[in-house]
């Protein structure tokens, strides 16, 4: 809804409402991937016999994602609601590197659980919708700004 401001112009806000639901949903999603893939690299240390330091080499990897991910999550958040188009690129460009990871999960690790394949794909179906949001928003502020 737009309201005026002090000089009589239209504030219209210029933020994706689906793109916020979806980093929200992914927020959630992604604590529930990262706890499944822990427990599924908890099951297969125990269960398959592992080449030295795969394993290790594997889980620093899955704790990195967290990291990059969780900073690719917030500064998609904070640049849609606050409409800069900084933090939606840094969050796509953050993309590509996630991405990655989640396609050595899905084809280059040691082994692969149909449990991974499935929590991956849908990772991935997040992240490609979400990037497509943000270059819409992006464009968006960016039609806005130069429409001023």
């Amino acid at each position: 809804m737009a309201s005026t401001s002090n000089q009589g112009k239209p504030n219209i806000s210029l933020s994706s409402l689906p793109l916020q639901i979806l980093l929200y949903l992914n927020s959630w999603y992604f604590a529930f991937f990262w706890i499944a893939e822990l427990l599924m690299y908890i099951y297969k240390g125990s269960v398959l016999p592992y080449p030295a330091g795969n394993l290790t080499a594997e889980l620093i990897l899955l704790i990195l994602m967290a990291f990059v991910e969780s900073t690719r999550i917030f500064l998609g958040k904070k640049g849609n609601l606050t409409e800069r188009k900084i933090g939606l690129l840094v969050s796509v460009g953050l993309s590509i590197p996630i991405t990655f990871c989640l396609l050595f999960l899905l084809l280059w690790q040691t082994y692969v659980l149909r449990a991974e394949l499935i929590t991956c794909g849908i990772e991935l179906a997040f992240i490609a919708i979400e990037a497509i949001f943000s270059i819409a928003a992006v464009l968006t502020f960016q039609k806005y700004e130069s429409a001023l």
